[in-house]
């Protein structure tokens, strides 16, 4: 089955380090969720923009990398039998209804640090 990375775009990310689980209810349920159909791999939150250190070639500057309203505030990746699966599936994130949106890629390669591993242990 093909591997989707969903990215999750948002104001800000609810993960602060403060965070309750008020506040990170209605993501935690959504991933519950998607377990649950046996459709999630893994999934990541990622904390809020304030907390974001950015490098480019000649710099390291505070804050994400690009500056725009919407930042990256997590990722997860899934497993489906096509992209329009995968597309229902992230359709029903709750960020949509809370005026974020969701990005949904083809993960072309995987695995890197696991094959690395399998090799050092043969």
């Amino acid at each position: 089955m093909a591997q989707y990375a969903v990215l999750i775009y948002a104001n800000d990310s609810a993960h602060a380090p403060e965070a309750t689980a008020a506040d990170t209810e209605s993501c935690d349920q959504h991933a519950d969720e998607l377990v649950a159909d046996d459709s999630m791999l893994m999934a990541y939150a990622l904390t809020p923009r304030d907390m974001a250190m950015s490098l480019r070639a000649d710099s390291t500057t505070e804050g994400p990398f690009l500056d725009s309203r919407e930042i990256v505030a997590g990722f997860y990746v899934i497993e489906a039998p096509d992209l329009d699966a995968a597309l229902a599936i992230a359709g029903t994130n709750p960020v949509l209804r809370q005026g974020g949106g969701v990005e949904v890629r083809p993960v072309h390669s995987g695995g890197v640090v696991k094959r690395a591993r399998e090799r050092q242990t043969a």
